[in-house]
């Protein structure tokens, strides 16, 4: 019965911009004419601009403001949580030059029997190398200048294992730090704040005073400087001191070191680990990973993306309501080409899906040319910035205050992904209206003044 001749008006409809006598032919199947579903051809052709009216030409002009709205949203928000992401990796990357993965310590102060912590903590396949230290608290001075800092008790030639102190050394070396000869090495900053350079001698006050006939009396000791790091983290390059760890164990009178300080394979298993260290290490430890030291700076953070992320999504948010008076509007404009496909047998839902797949195919293809701009926009940024600063002459990010000097970036795929399901999600939900009104259109009144 398909292969039977089909007689219709010569009524001349904008379905793709063509007559419906011409796409039925006599003779012909109509499933053999349409390759694909009728639904899907006639709302990709409404998709397009139409050339009849000025009308279609407006409805198109609307489609194609959403499309962009959609595209221009997608892109500014991986481009905004890959700058987030960028900085965040930057200071993580600076704090962990410093810090180490893992920290094992010992409630009383100092731990005898660091070695034996050591071996049972590289029994874990995650632990690549570990190193004694002392950490404790102190004030630095010279002539007018004094400075609180915190002090770290080192062993030179196992602290490059743990950190990459030894690598941010501009002036000077670690290894100067020899025991008995009390040398110790700056942070940047500090040693700016002190006005002191190599071989310049500071002061060290140690909290714990001694007692002698005149009273309690500050432990004073002079120390050598004998190198400057630069970590370009504010915070350390501020307040950090070492000296070796046993000019540390003799100034503050500790029979062992605090602890033991851990670098892992993947620093991301940090938690992991830690929980799994806290049931096989013996005896009474606290362990504590790099993600708990700076526990409120990282959650600080994670809450700005959350909120820089609901705040970018309104922006896409706007175009989809634009998509929604879009498709209002073209389904309003193609009341009489809906009577007559309800005329020749269309069900309610194939004209549903007909404005579906229109409203979906401008939201992929916002969604497609978002993510592709956005991507590209991420990806170049160290390299575009530099020339925006040049051709402006400005710097956006002075180092003087924010210790960078480059915008950084980083593309993450798993918020791209992220984004455009978002964004297509949105633009799928933005056409039910619309097309439910559509399929709500009543032949008999469309074609009634027709």
């Amino acid at each position: 019965m398909a292969n039977l001749p089909v007689e219709v008006s010569p009524w001349t409809s904008d379905f793709g911009g063509s007559s419906i006598e011409s796409r039925v032919r006599p003779g012909n199947s109509v499933r053999k004419r349409l390759k694909l579903p009728f639904e899907w051809q006639i709302g990709w052709r409404y998709t397009r601009a139409g050339k009849k009216s000025s009308g279609n030409g407006f409805i198109s002009f609307i489609a194609l403001v959403s499309m962009s709205g959609i595209a221009l949203g997608v892109a500014a928000l991986i481009v905004v949580l890959s700058v987030m992401n960028g900085f965040q990796r930057d200071v993580r990357d600076r704090m962990l030059s410093v810090l180490a993965h893992v920290e094992i310590f010992s409630p009383t102060g100092s731990m005898p029997d660091w070695q034996k912590t050591l071996n049972e903590a590289m029994r874990n396949p995650q632990v690549v190398a570990g190193a004694p230290y002392v950490d404790a608290q102190a004030l630095l001075t010279r002539q007018d200048s004094v400075n609180g800092v915190s002090l770290r008790g080192v062993d030179p030639s196992l602290e490059g294992h743990v950190s990459d102190l030894a690598k941010e050394t501009t002036v000077g070396s670690l290894s100067d730090l020899k025991p008995g000869e009390f040398g110790i090495v700056l942070g940047s900053q500090l040693a700016a704040n002190l006005a002191v350079t190599v071989g310049d001698k500071v002061t060290l006050v140690a909290p714990e005073g001694s007692v002698t006939p005149a009273g309690m009396l500050p432990r004073l000791k002079q120390f050598t400087v004998v190198g400057v790091f630069e970590s370009g983290h504010y915070e350390f390059d501020s307040s950090l001191a070492m000296i070796h760890i046993a000019d540390a164990e003799a100034l503050f009178r500790l029979p062992a070191p605090t602890g033991v300080r851990l670098r892992l394979h993947d620093m991301q298993k940090a938690p992991e680990v830690s929980h799994q260290l806290a049931r096989s290490l013996s005896g009474d430890l606290y362990i504590r990973d790099w993600t708990k030291q700076n526990e409120t700076w990282f959650s600080a953070v994670q809450i700005e993306k959350r909120m820089m992320f609901i705040i970018l999504t309104l922006i896409i948010a706007v175009a989809a309501f634009n998509l929604v008076s879009s498709l209002v509007m073209t389904v309003t404009d193609k009341q009489p080409d809906i009577a007559i496909l309800r005329t020749l047998g269309a069900q309610q839902r194939s004209i549903m899906k007909i404005f579906f797949v229109q409203g979906v195919t401008i939201g992929f293809i916002g969604t497609a040319i978002g993510v592709a701009l956005g991507s590209a926009l991420a990806a170049s940024i160290p390299t575009v910035v530099p020339i925006i600063e040049h051709a402006l002459g400005v710097q956006f990010l002075p180092p003087s205050i924010y210790f960078i000097n480059e915008l950084p970036s980083d593309l993450e795929l798993g918020d791209v992904t992220r984004i455009g399901l978002m964004a297509f999600v949105l633009s799928a939900l933005a056409t039910l209206y619309p097309s439910w009104r559509g399929s709500r259109v009543r032949p008999a009144e469309a074609l009634r003044y027709e």
